[in-house]
């Protein structure tokens, strides 16, 4: 399959489970919202399991790929710093709902976790040497950060927009960028 080809369809399928009501990621809605035939879309993806596994990499390269456009690199920044950049890209609306929607669905299938793990691991790290305090700041930090990004994302009690500041200048804080 061609790659843009490829793209297109797990894009539709992110556009699926972004309306504003939610949908059901079904082989019928993507093909629809792609603009295939169901066949056609079965074709790339004979089964939904195939097409929700594509589905949740294709939504963890996002997330990667922001990570590493946010000007943080893997290779040369402190942890945190990655939690940092993590805090303002979950919050911020690049990554959308319905990527925590994908996000979440590996809750209720733990193969679905392998895509996110192998993609974030090691952006969210904290080594093993890194003193208590310091490891229990960052943790915090992220753990905001995830919050955040649910609340924003399901619409459940999402913070006032000065708050959802004043939230991001604490985890700036936590993260030693006062």
């Amino acid at each position: 399959m061609r790659q843009s080809s490829k793209t297109a369809i797990l894009d539709a399928a992110l556009a699926v489970v972004s309306v504003p009501d939610g949908a059901d990621i079904t082989l019928d809605a993507v093909a629809r919202q792609a603009g295939l035939t169901k066949p056609g879309l079965m074709y790339h993806f004979p089964t939904r399991e195939a097409l929700l596994l594509a589905i949740v990499e294709h939504a963890a390269a996002r997330m990667e790929a922001a990570m590493r456009a946010s000007g943080v690199t893997l290779e040369t920044s402190t942890p945190a710093q990655r939690i940092r950049a993590y805090a303002r890209i979950t919050t911020r609306g690049d990554i959308s709902r319905a990527e925590y929607a994908i996000f979440t669905e590996a809750a209720y299938r733990p193969a679905l976790t392998e895509p996110w793990t192998t993609r974030m691991a090691a952006w969210l790290a904290l080594p093993d040497d890194l003193p208590d305090d310091e490891r229990a700041r960052l943790t915090l930090a992220r753990l905001a950060a995830d919050g955040l990004w649910a609340a924003a994302a399901t619409g459940v009690f999402p913070p006032a927009p000065r708050d959802h500041a004043a939230v991001l200048a604490l985890i700036d804080n936590l993260t030693g960028t006062p």
